[in-house]
């Protein structure tokens, strides 16, 4: 069995892994299906990561376009427009690292320009081809996430013949093509993309299997908050979905997960916590 990381890099720190990490979700934009709208204003998203932190979130993770099923996509410079001055606002505020939640390479080299020191891309580095080179030249720490086409088709194909076995080999490629930019395996970490282009029977599959996923050596990330499979399971709207998250979010470490990304930081925290003491 292959040993589970005991850190993760990035440019200006080193994450220890012996405590699960919280990653908050800030999203700076008009349609997240969570909390969209709510942040979308530059005081607003500051204050809200500033509260983040103080709840115990180790990372605080910034979007500027939505992917949730069926969103549209975002042009480059409004993307930009939504996501630099908060990044530029909070470099100096947190002493937590800044995540950039994107898929574009020239979204990512400015958001680490302006401080961040994460990039969460959810397309795996398959999206834009330069994506790889840019966290590379930012020696960025890097998320490398499953999906199956872009978010306004994924969820038009959620059927697979081995599911864990084909997330795996996507991720696969991922790292390969991370490792030809030269980004250091210890800078990378694993998402399996919990609600993209998965059916509900997917998503409890992944996580139930995440050890599979966890055995590639790599920190892995799960990102299962208020999403539509709690939805489905408990017949609760987004915003009544916090025990159900909260379920999810214990399982997933005990079955190996590293970071967790969520909306509600406080809570996720305490759970984080532990299900990390009883494993």
């Amino acid at each position: 069995m292959i040993a589970a990381p005991a850190a993760w890099d990035l440019p200006r720190r080193s994450l220890s892994l012996k405590r699960p990490l919280v990653m908050g979700i800030l999203n700076v934009t008009p349609d997240s299906f969570s909390d969209g709208h709510r942040f979308f204003s530059l005081e607003a998203a500051v204050e809200r990561a500033i509260e983040m932190e103080a709840e115990g979130a180790d990372i605080v993770d910034i979007g500027g376009e939505s992917t949730r099923p069926n969103a549209p996509a975002v042009e480059l410079d409004e993307e930009l427009r939504r996501v630099v001055p908060v990044i530029e606002a909070l470099a100096g505020k947190l002493t937590v690292p800044i995540s950039i939640d994107t898929y574009k390479a020239g979204v990512a080299r400015a958001a680490c320009a302006a401080g961040a020191e994460i990039v969460n891309d959810v397309s795996g580095l398959f999206f834009d081809d330069g994506m790889a080179t840019a966290v590379a030249e930012a020696e960025a720490g890097l998320v490398v996430m499953h999906t199956r086409g872009r978010p306004h088709e994924m969820q038009q194909n959620t059927s697979y013949g081995d599911l864990i076995g084909e997330v795996v080999e996507y991720l696969k490629g991922s790292l390969a093509l991370a490792k030809r930019a030269g980004i250091a395996s210890s800078r990378i970490a694993v998402d399996p993309g919990i609600g993209f282009a998965k059916s509900l029977e997917g998503n409890l599959e992944l996580i139930r299997r995440l050890p599979e996923l966890a055995a590639l050596g790599y920190p892995v990330l799960v990102g299962p908050s208020r999403k539509s499979f709690i939805g489905k399971v408990l017949g609760r709207d987004g915003g009544e979905r916090l025990f159900g998250t909260a379920a999810a979010v214990a399982v997933s470490i005990v079955n190996g997960a590293s970071i967790v990304r969520v909306h509600d930081v406080a809570a996720m925290r305490d759970v984080a916590d532990m299900a990390r003491a009883l494993s």
